[in-house]
């Protein structure tokens, strides 16, 4: 078939670009490198099937995602280790079909007999859904198989995935990646401006008593009414306004798919709305005391910024300590600042 032979171009001009470990220069430009890979193997799919390429990067972002290991140390680009370069992963029963008796069927035809999606992406002959041509090849058909627009897709992604949460984080991941036009968006920033004056401590965990015994799912940055509070992350705004408990607030999904919750906010930066792309360092709201009642209440407690991580499994979504996250980067601030004066004085 003619996708056959263009598929083949694709194996041609893509892989001998890789990159091997030690010919790298640093961690850095491997990531990097990487990618560049994936990113021409997501463009080379969109010209072939007309799904857009931020879709398959969203998807491909978001199985990385739930599959990662939370005791890990979160680390940007850590996914260049993996052996593969994609992270789309099906079950057997999906790629091979649930009445197929080989759960390691490799045959188009006997696939396709059995009702499973697995396709033979690189011309070899083979479905194998360890092979990343054949993974995002598979995607990309079964996506195709319910239509073009952007509404079409998150059908799709509906049935797929069968969870209304997975379809927008993937939707606002496919949001980002079209937005900036590349896959490598690294970068983070402390909540608050470090010149201005804070306060914080490990405290996710401990329990509170308003609306019913519960426990503190994040970290109390304390400062003054007004400090700007920022994006730590390059995200979209998935809310933003009132909640009894956070009173204004805002929650922003960032390119890991994680959600970071601010809460008690004395006021929004009106620049933003939800569903609005926000990158490191942009101010999104600012310091305040509200919540703990109907909209408006405010001056229950000091002044402070409520900084709250939730990780999506898939299944799931909950929430994990933020502190070693907030630590390491203050610290990588003031390392950049002290870089960046240090060069100014020579």
């Amino acid at each position: 078939m003619w996708y056959k032979a263009l598929l083949f171009l694709i194996v041609l001009s893509l892989f001998p670009i890789s990159i091997p470990a030690h010919a790298a220069s640093s961690g850095t430009s491997e990531t990097a490198a990487l990618y560049r890979e994936r990113q021409l193997l997501f463009e080379h799919m969109q010209a072939i099937t007309g799904i857009p390429w931020y879709y398959l990067a969203a998807i491909d972002q978001y199985e990385r995602s739930i599959h990662k290991n939370p005791k890990k140390k979160e680390a940007e680009g850590s996914a260049a280790s993996s052996a593969r370069k994609i992270g789309i992963a099906f079950t057997p029963e999906v790629w091979c079909g649930f009445l197929n008796p080989n759960s390691d069927d490799t045959n188009p035809a006997s696939i396709a007999f059995f009702g499973g999606l697995g396709k033979d992406g690189d011309g070899d002959g083979k479905a194998s859904p360890d092979n990343d041509l054949d993974a995002v090849y598979t995607m990309a058909s079964y996506l195709s198989g319910f239509g073009y627009t952007e509404d079409d897709i998150r059908i799709a992604l509906w049935n797929y995935y069968a969870r209304d949460r997975n379809v927008e984080i993937v939707s606002e991941l496919a949001s980002l990646y079209r937005y900036h036009n590349r896959l490598h968006l690294v970068g983070s920033a402390f909540p608050v401006p470090l010149h201005y004056s804070y306060s914080y401590r490990s405290t996710w965990g401990d329990p509170r008593g308003w609306g019913g015994r519960r426990i503190h799912e994040g970290t109390d940055i304390f400062a003054g009414y007004g400090t700007p509070v920022r994006a730590t992350r390059h995200g979209v705004i998935e809310t933003m306004g009132w909640n009894p408990y956070g009173g204004w607030r805002v929650g922003i999904r960032d390119i890991d798919s994680l959600y970071h919750y601010y809460a008690h906010l004395n006021g929004f930066n009106k620049k933003f709305k939800v569903g609005d792309i926000v990158q490191p360092g942009d101010i999104i709201g600012y310091v305040g005391s509200s919540g703990y009642g109907k909209p408006g209440t405010s001056g229950k407690f000091p002044p402070h910024l409520h900084y709250g991580v939730y990780r999506d499994n898939g299944k799931a979504e909950y929430s994990y300590d933020p502190y070693p996250l907030l630590k390491r980067w203050e610290r990588e601030e003031y390392k950049a600042k002290k870089k960046k004066k240090s060069k100014g004085s020579e």
